[in-house]
């Protein structure tokens, strides 16, 4: 069977103040297998702590970290629930270190879709529904004490509710002490064409079963059925409605998009194990499943009677002396927490470059005649001569320089710390991401493999499905070219020209903003579906392009768990696990969060990525 997804997402606040939920949209790119893998990571911060936004954006961060040090994996279930701890570990560690923050925590669900197999892992009350012919159907165990309740019901045992025991009080949830239970699939559901997938926080319960059926029947597109749904709930205009964020996912017979080239597997899927857990308005199966998920809740409810009431003792010690602290914290990003915990500085926000014409790259012979990047001297800006023909990439010169290199605390990402100060010298860069034009020159000229452009213009998009190995080549063969020395930057110069001499998590200010970049989540004019023309943004004080967004760029560093022992001179780390290296900048279908300058992603050398291109370095 070959299947394609169709994935869109978006949030609303609500009743709220600020906004408690993350969530996390990955496209992992394939398995040893070839299959093509997608993580779905929705967080819920708990409403009772004013930090509860901190937890959520924490476990987001951690979950994906965890997940992708150990992707690709035969062992599913294992690694998903290994993350989620360690995510929960996380929370643990951060209330350690601050105290001020005891008593924060989220509920969370992860959906891992790879090929048409569907796993997931959740703790709390927030959803993963599957539609299917017109059925709504719960995939993941709700672990509130009404949904106790309900099943307990179901199954001919009448349970009085307990006085101090409210419906929606969890029974389960991140709080960094032990989780109750954990509900992951320990085998897939298989997913067809025609499918609909939905991962949604609590804040969806403002819909009955019904109303989602219909608004998502009425909906052709992920993307419509998100905007439907959450306008459904924001006309419900319901006291004290909570945040809420949905992430469609349509499943699709492949064979209409072009960007992918790629065995899928042909074989029908097995038939599918009726799903047990299901919303109200559905009928409930006769056989509930593995009941793994609930005897815990038996012995909570003897001990909620034994204790004449409520269950979480954290529910009294959410407001405690947390919420004068977590009342500030709450209102500011994750990023500025961190900065203020760790008594940083704050990043001061450079002014935004003016306008510049929008560049059209050239690929082809003199005469050209370029565009002149922001900030930059006209006579910096060049493109050498190649023997075959034709110009090299568009390079301009950047200034030597000190910064501060990485993150401000492991609480984000453990692989970003400890900060450190880095000596940079002076050295020439591509302008642009490298194209698909550019990158043919080389292909043809060497007999490479050259990647398909997916019916883009290959003059204006930039090249993707790139290994590690064909950068590198790609770099040594306009040496030989040129007669002077390309090579990909050092994992310490791409930081440093991406951050063009500002201190926040990106070049123009503190938060990702709209019409800066092309991301999953950046509220893009363009489709998210590819990446957008190379230039198409703003460049930075440098006069680099998409340095953030568009594209993840290859630099040369074999890849390392921290910075502990890394150079100071800007040079390439080697050492490490050299089968991976690390990729800059984020990319069209990936969250805003991963265009941070200090974020590091990792891939296999010797695979391409489709979201994965090129920027070259050359020395002086």
């Amino acid at each position: 069977m070959k299947v394609e997804f169709d994935i869109a997402s978006d949030q609303i606040d609500g009743a709220r103040d600020y906004q408690e939920d993350a969530y996390m949209v990955n496209q992992l790119g394939e398995a040893d297998n070839g299959d093509v893998c997608s993580l779905i990571i929705m967080a819920d911060g708990m409403g009772g702590h004013a930090a509860g936004n901190v937890a959520s954006n924490m476990v987001v961060a951690t979950f994906n970290k965890t997940f992708q040090g150990n992707f690709p994996t035969d062992d599913v279930a294992e690694v998903l629930t290994d993350a989620l701890n360690r995510s929960n570990d996380q929370i643990r560690a951060s209330v350690k270190e601050t105290p001020a923050l005891r008593g924060m925590g989220c509920t969370m669900v992860t959906a891992y879709v790879q090929d048409n197999n569907l796993y997931w892992v959740s703790v709390g009350d927030s959803h993963l529904y599957l539609i299917r012919d017109r059925e709504l159907i719960k995939q993941n165990a709700d672990h509130s004490y009404g949904a106790y309740l309900d099943m307990m019901k179901e199954q001919g045992m009448e349970i009085d509710e307990q006085a101090g025991m409210s419906r929606n009080m969890l029974m389960s949830a991140m709080t960094g002490e032990e989780i109750s239970s954990i509900d992951v699939s320990e085998t897939p559901i298989k997913l067809r064409p025609g499918d609909r997938v939905i991962v949604a926080s609590d804040g969806l319960d403002t819909l009955g079963a019904g109303a989602i059926i219909q608004y998502s029947s009425w909906s052709d597109t992920a993307k419509e059925c998100v905007y439907a749904l959450l306008k459904a709930v924001e006309d419900a205009n319901k006291i004290n409605q909570d945040n809420t964020t949905l992430i469609v996912v349509d499943i699709k017979e492949r064979g209409t998009r072009p960007d992918r080239d790629r065995d899928w597997d042909e074989a029908e899927p097995e038939p599918r194990e009726e799903p047990v857990v299901r919303v109200a308005e559905i009928s409930i199966p006769e056989e509930p499943r593995e009941p793994r998920s609930y005897k815990w809740l038996v012995w909570l409810i003897v001990l909620g009677l034994l204790g004449g009431g409520g269950y979480f003792a954290w529910e009294k010690g959410f407001i405690d002396d947390a919420v004068e602290k977590g009342t500030e914290i709450a209102e500011t990003t994750v990023e500025k927490i961190e900065t203020e915990l760790q008594a940083e500085p704050e990043p001061a926000i450079d002014p935004e470059p003016e306008p510049v014409a929008e560049p059209e790259p050239v690929v082809e012979p003199e005469p050209v005649v370029e565009p002149e990047p922001a900030y930059v001297d006209k006579a910096d800006v060049f493109r050498d001569r190649l023997k075959s023909g034709g110009n090299g990439p568009t390079m301009v010169k950047v200034p030597a320089g000190r910064f501060r290199m990485g993150g401000a605390s492991s609480i984000v990402s453990p692989d970003e710390v400890p900060r450190r100060e880095v000596q940079v010298s002076s050295f020439m860069v591509s302008v642009y991401e490298v194209t698909f034009a550019e990158y043919y020159r080389f292909a043809d000229a060497t007999g490479r493999r050259k990647p398909k452009s997916n019916g883009w213009d290959v003059k204006t998009h930039p090249v993707v499905d790139v290994s590690w190995d064909d950068a590198l080549a790609y770099a040594r063969w306009l040496g030989k070219q040129t007669g002077m020395k390309y090579r990909l930057l050092s994992e310490a110069e791409w930081e440093y020209v991406a951050r063009a001499g500002t201190t926040s998590s990106f070049w123009w200010g503190l938060k990702p903003g709209v019409g800066n970049a092309h991301c999953f989540d950046c509220k893009s004019e363009f489709s998210t579906s590819k990446p957008a023309k190379v230039g198409t943004y703003k460049p930075n004080a440098f006069g680099l392009y998409d340095t953030a967004g568009n594209v993840f760029e290859w630099v040369h560093d074999c890849y390392h768990s921290n910075y502990n022992d890394a150079p100071s001179d800007g040079g390439v780390w080697e050492g490490g696990d050299c089968d991976v290296r690390v990729v800059r900048g984020g990319a069209y279908r990936s969250p805003a969060n991963s265009m941070r300058v200090e974020n590091r992603e990792k891939f296999k050398s010797d695979k391409g990525q489709y979201n994965v291109g090129i920027r070259v370095a050359r020395d002086l």
